[in-house]
């Protein structure tokens, strides 16, 4: 630790608690896929208010356009050109608000908790690491790192964000991605890929359904062997700390109306990865399964979409090291520990950047129906995160 470093000393945090407040009452909903529209919907709201952020810290910041509409914000502040140099990445979207049991962007405070859309994922976080790069850039500690602060679009649904930042020539000794950890150390996670698969029928009068071929019928006997694919990827060999790769169908769409015999019959899959595994490879086995078990009933799977790597413990010994230093200063202890979703971090650490994952809040209460996060998870992280920094 630097030696201009103080000891715990968490201030009233205002900062801190506006910063949250803020980003949850900005909508950024990414639309995943789906033909959603409305000022809700993508993270220019968020973007803009970013910008605006930096530019009172008079810290520089470039806009990537990502797409339309879409853009990441990227900031940097630069204490020395001989020290180290750490990059905070979280992203600004977040899932759509369908069947939310509170107000989506009222930034409500109840019990030391703080509930909204995106409040656990990953405005909490988000919030943190933005105090923390202010923190930095007003305090300029002796001996600290120079600090990047990446806030990144469509992390949700296809990733285009992280991939257009590293696309640029991104560079930095390690990396903390923010996602909801329970303020433990992430160093390992599964990846992802997704594809979408079509059963197609004949469509005709519902009065005479003989003369069609209905393609949801065929979809239900594809979905019977999907399933016994699924309880078999659960029972092939597992990583020791991720358990075994998964799949999940998580969207169906088929039929023009109750009257008409449907023609198409669409689902949306989600294969989780493990690390090592390909994702083409993962595509072309579970084709080869449906196959052969479904006798010769017609579908088409379509191209994968961009594919989330699995991210490797391998190289993340010393972010690990560095950050659980300062999650002890804080709390007295840290755990290292791996999950089974995916995040940013692995598209980061593909370009040679140790990187580890780390945040305020539960992933157990990000997408839900009353999204929330504590307020006291994200002032200390954004203290642990300063610390990090500020320790060179």
């Amino acid at each position: 630790m630097a030696p201009d470093v103080p000891q715990l000393r968490i201030p009233q945090m205002t900062e801190i608690r506006r910063l949250l407040s803020d980003l949850v009452s900005l909508p950024s909903v990414n639309p995943m896929g789906r033909p959603l529209h409305g000022p809700e919907i993508g993270e220019h709201q968020v973007t803009a208010y970013l910008e605006q952020f930096f530019s009172h810290l008079s810290i520089p910041s470039e806009r990537q356009a990502v797409a339309p509409g879409r853009d990441n914000i990227v900031a940097r502040c630069d204490l020395s050109g001989e020290t180290r140099t750490v990059l905070l990445e979280a992203h600004q979207d977040t899932v759509p608000t369908d069947r939310m049991i509170i107000d989506p962007f009222g930034a409500t405070v109840e019990n030391g908790r703080l509930y909204g859309r995106g409040a656990c994922d990953v405005k909490g976080g988000m919030a943190a690491m933005l105090w923390a790069f202010a923190r930095i850039a007003r305090d300029k500690p002796t001996g600290a790192a120079n600090v990047i602060m990446a806030c990144t679009v469509d992390e949700e649904f296809g990733m285009l964000g992280v991939r257009e930042l590293v696309r640029r020539g991104l560079r930095a000794d390690m990396a903390v991605v923010a996602e909801p950890t329970r303020l433990q150390i992430v160093n390992t996670h599964k990846g992802a890929v997704r594809w979408s698969l079509t059963a197609q029928g004949r469509s005709c009068h519902s009065s005479a359904p003989e003369q069609g071929i209905n393609a949801i019928y065929r979809m239900a006997g594809l979905l019977v062997a999907i399933e016994q694919y699924a309880e078999w990827l659960r029972t092939s060999p597992a990583d020791a700390r991720l358990g075994p790769p998964t799949l999940n169908v998580g969207r169906i769409e088929g039929g023009l109306s109750v009257n008409t015999v449907p023609d198409s019959c669409r689902i949306e899959i989600d294969r989780r990865l493990l690390p090592g595994e390909d994702p083409r490879n993962a595509l072309e086995q579970f084709i080869a399964y449906l196959k052969k078990g479904t006798s010769g009933v017609a579908f088409e799977c379509s191209q994968p979409w961009p594919a989330m790597l699995a991210l490797s413990a391998d190289g993340s010994a010393e972010p690990a090291a560095r950050l659980g230093a300062a999650v002890d200063d804080v709390l007295g202890s840290h755990g290292v520990t791996a999950v089974p979703y995916g995040t940013d971090a692995s598209t980061i650490a593909s370009v040679g950047v140790p990187t580890v994952v780390f945040g305020p809040g539960d992933v157990a209460h990000a997408h839900t129906a009353d999204e929330w996060v504590s307020i006291d998870e994200v002032e200390q992280a954004g203290e642990i995160l300063y610390r990090l920094v500020a320790s060179g």
